[in-house]
């Protein structure tokens, strides 16, 4: 009798199983569909051109910030604030462990929109040029799935609305923080002009290149240009000084071991006649790898000090460590992949899931990766149809809006999906309103 009682409570066990599997596998496309529903994509793109209206520059996020707190406190989810000085850290779920991490970034860039439209910045000089609207816009929209799915969820999502990701660093002031200390995961995204909507690409490894910036100051004698012997001439100092930094990247680095120097910035002198007292210089400088970046880092300043000195010039040189901190390279972790592959594929379809090759742009949540496992995906926004889509950082740089709905599933797809195959015990330290994070 106790043996056919076991085979009872074992097959309603695989049923439940089944089901629950079942119900895993096809939570993406519920999502998606929820998303796609006319009140939602209205209401995700409404918030996507409020805060495209008023773009702010990062750690100005105040307004961003507000607009996210009051969707936030309509859809009745818990938050921090302030984080990181405009951050905004949600929870949907049971508020235990297991605890996933999605998130976006807030900031603008200092740029004047060039695109005509009704909804044009209204900030002179400052433009959402990268999509950061439509990543703030998505994140809420999936909050709006988590919300309204909140029963199924197997752990707790952590919303992170994160600031100054434009050379700010702001994803390690989150990390300092202590906002995400027992978060196991993490997942992000990139609109991309040059993915069809409705697909993504990635890669596991290496995605983004680690980035730095440096800043130097060439300093001589200025005087008259017809009697250039009575000046020590830095403008002259400084060319040498860019030609030889050229070949730190064609001479010295491993042809197979990816690197970037670009000096971007020149400023010096403001007449025809006349020899400046100094010139400054600045770029950046990108690699996969911290090991590569530091041997670029210490080659930069031997050769702006030495070849200022061929030229008798003097040479101080800044590596900019506060105001824009070295961005680690964007690593995606392999476990992660995998997942995203099948959650991916259940979504979209197979056929809508591409790989891509690693790009020497650099993404500051590589922050995250640092200490969790995190993933980051490129969202798809190419429709030939509607027209062309400029580059991020460009004044022209539009957003095409019928890819809100796919980031927002992604990310409550992922998150879920997540909790419920990789949960796990973590440990906590009691506390109320979420304190454990």
């Amino acid at each position: 009798m106790n043996f056919f009682k076991w085979v009872n409570w074992f097959i309603i066990f695989l049923c439940f199983a089944a089901t629950q599997i079942f119900s895993d596998e096809h939570s993406a496309t519920k999502f998606l569909d929820f998303a796609k529903e006319p009140q939602v994509f209205d209401w995700m793109v409404n918030i996507r051109r409020k805060v495209h209206e008023n773009p702010e520059l990062g750690y100005e996020e105040f307004e961003t910030s507000k607009l996210i707190r009051a969707e936030l406190d309509k859809l009745g989810i818990t938050y921090k604030h302030p984080v990181a000085v405009t951050g905004v850290i949600g929870f949907i779920g049971t508020g235990l462990p297991p605890f996933v991490a999605i998130r976006a970034d807030m900031d603008a860039l200092p740029m004047q929109e060039m695109v005509e439209w009704e909804h044009k910045s209204k900030v002179p000089g400052k433009m959402h040029a990268c999509g950061h609207d439509a990543h703030v816009t998505m994140l809420l929209g999936a909050a709006k799935i988590l919300k309204e799915h909140e029963k199924e969820i197997r752990g707790t999502v952590v919303l992170v609305f994160q600031p100054a990701e434009e050379g700010g660093g702001g994803a390690k002031k989150i990390l300092d923080a202590g906002a995400l200390e027992n978060v196991s995961a993490i997942f992000g995204l990139h609109v991309s002009h040059r993915v069809p909507v409705g697909e993504v690409a990635s890669r596991s490894g290496p995605m983004f290149a680690g980035s730095a910036f440096f800043e130097a100051v060439i300093s001589g004698r200025g005087g008259h240009a017809a009697i250039p012997q009575h000046s020590i001439d830095p403008i002259l100092a400084a060319s040498n000084v860019i030609v030889s930094l050229q070949h730190i990247v064609s001479r010295e680095a491993d042809p197979l071991d990816s690197q970037v120097l670009t000096v971007a910035k020149f400023q010096g002198g403001g007449a025809f006649n006349v020899i400046p007292d100094s010139v400054t210089i600045g770029g950046t400088f990108r690699a996969f790898s911290d090991e590569s970046i530091m041997q670029m880092r210490h080659r930069i300043e031997q050769v702006i000090i030495g070849q200022a000195a061929v030229q008798r010039c003097n040479a101080t040189v800044s590596f900019l460590d506060e105001e824009k901190p070295f961005f680690p390279p964007t690593v995606n972790n392999g476990d992660l992949h995998e997942h995203f592959q099948s959650v991916a594929k259940s979504l979209l379809g197979v056929n809508k899931v591409n790989g891509m090759e690693p790009l020497m742009g650099s993404e500051d949540f590589s922050f995250y990766q640092q200490v969790i496992p995190g993933y980051f995906f490129m969202l798809g926004m190419e429709n030939a149809s509607i027209g062309h889509f400029e580059s991020p950082h460009s004044p022209y740089f539009k957003v095409n809006e019928d890819a809100l709905p796919y980031g927002a599933a992604l990310h409550a797809s992922l998150a879920t999906r997540y909790l419920l195959t990789y949960h796990q015990d973590i440990p906590i330290t009691k506390g109320n309103s979420h304190d454990e994070l």
